[in-house]
C-alpha cells in the first residue's frame, strides 16, 4: 500500500504537492525534449561553484531533474507524501520543504569536501533537481507513519503498507552513481529540520506573507474540488468531520492489524517451540493414564445440594431501617 489511506481523496487539500507534481515535470519535459541547449544552465556542478563562484548553480541546479527517470521517481514520492501536506498544513509543509533544501545545500558542501579529504575522492557534479527535500521526507514518513504488515514472501520476508515507497526511493537512490551523497544530506537536512535540535524551524521557514501570496496565487490554480465519491461515515455535521472520524476508524484499524500480527507471531513461536503436532494430545502419558483409569471406579455420592436460606426479605428490611435512621439523623443536625 504506498499510497495511504486517504488515496481515494487525490489531492485535494494538497495544492503545493500538485504544483510540485506538474511544474518541475513540465521544465524537465521542455529541458529535455524542446530545449536542451539550455541544459547546462541547470547542472548542478559544484565545481563551478567552489571555483568559478556561481553559487547561484545552487539554486538552479537544484530546482529541475534533467533525468526523466530520476522527475518519475521523485514525483511518485512526491504524490505518496502528500499526507503530510493535509496533516501539517501547506504553509508547515512548504517551510519544511524549504528548511530541508537550504540545509541539504550546506551539507553537500560538507560531504564533497570530506569526501576528498578523507579519501581523495573528487565529486565535481551531483544530480540535479528538487531530490534533497524529497529524500528528506523519508525522516517524518519513518517516523509517524505506522508501520502495518500486508503479506509475507516466502514464510520470512514481511511486505508492508510502506514497502513500496521504500522500493522507489532505492530505484531514485541507485540511479546515479552519487546520488547517494544527495540522498545522506536530504536525510541529514530532515532530521536536523524535523527534530528541530538546532532550533532552525525559528530561523528557516516559508515567512507568512509569502504562505498568503501563495495561497492567493496559486491555491485557485492547483487545488482540487472536494471529493463527493466519498460514503459518509458517522454522524459529523460537515465533511472535515466525517473525514476525520474515518481517520480515526483507520487509525483503529491499523492498531487492531499490529495486534493481531503480534498475536500470529507469538502463534508462531509457540507453535515453533512445541512441533508440528502436540504429540500429548494423542497419546497421553502413562500417569495421566493411571490417574484416568483410577478415577474410573466407583464414585462417592454426593451429598444434596441445599439452596441457602432466602434472606433477601430480611437485608431489604435492614436497608430500609438504616436509610431512614439516616434521615432522622440529618433533620435533627
Amino acid at each position: 500500500m504506498m499510497f495511504t489511506s486517504t488515496g481515494s481523496r487525490g489531492l485535494y487539500k494538497a495544492p503545493l504537492s500538485k504544483s510540485l507534481l506538474l511544474l518541475p515535470t513540465v521544465l524537465t519535459v521542455l529541458l529535455t525534449v524542446l530545449l536542451p541547449q539550455y541544459q547546462d544552465l541547470f547542472i548542478y556542478n559544484l565545481q563551478a561553484v567552489r571555483q568559478g563562484k556561481q553559487f547561484w548553480r545552487l539554486v538552479s541546479g537544484r530546482l529541475i531533474c534533467l533525468d526523466l527517470k530520476d522527475t518519475f521517481c521523485s514525483s511518485l514520492l512526491i504524490y505518496n507524501f502528500r499526507i503530510f501536506e493535509r496533516r501539517f498544513g501547506s504553509h508547515k509543509f512548504a517551510s519544511f520543504l524549504f528548511g530541508a533544501w537550504i540545509l541539504s545545500a550546506f551539507v553537500d558542501l560538507l560531504l564533497i569536501e570530506a569526501l576528498r579529504f578523507m579519501f581523495e575522492l573528487k565529486v565535481d557534479v551531483l544530480p540535479a533537481g528538487l531530490l534533497g527535500p524529497v529524500f528528506a521526507l523519508f525522516v517524518p514518513f519513518y517516523s509517524s507513519i505506522p508501520r502495518v504488515q500486508v503479506t509475507q514472501l516466502l514464510g520470512h520476508i514481511s511486505i508492508t503498507n510502506k514497502s513500496l515507497t521504500y522500493i522507489v526511493g532505492a530505484q531514485l537512490l541507485t540511479s546515479s552513481a552519487y546520488m547517494w551523497v544527495v540522498a545522506c544530506s536530504g536525510l541529514i537536512a530532515g532530521m536536523l529540520y524535523y527534530s528541530n535540535k538546532l532550533a532552525v524551524q525559528r530561523f528557516i521557514r516559508v515567512p507568512g506573507w509569502a504562505a498568503r501570496f501563495s495561497s492567493v496565487l496559486l491555491e485557485p490554480v492547483f487545488s482540487d474540488s472536494e471529493p463527493t465519491a466519498e460514503a459518509p461515515l458517522g454522524m459529523g455535521a460537515t465533511l472535515d468531520i466525517q473525514r476525520q472520524q474515518r481517520m480515526d476508524m483507520l487509525d483503529q484499524q491499523l492498531l487492531l492489524s499490529q495486534l493481531a500480527h503480534l498475536r500470529r507471531n507469538a502463534q508462531q513461536q509457540q507453535a515453533q517451540q512445541t512441533g508440528l503436532l502436540n504429540w500429548n494430545r494423542f497419546f497421553p502419558t502413562l500417569r495421566h493414564r493411571g490417574q484416568n483409569r483410577h478415577h474410573e471406579g466407583p464414585q462417592p455420592q454426593q451429598p444434596p445440594y441445599i439452596p441457602p436460606p432466602d434472606n433477601t426479605a430480611v437485608a431489604e428490611e435492614q436497608v430500609r431501617s438504616y436509610d431512614s435512621g439516616l434521615y432522622l439523623s440529618l433533620l435533627k443536625e
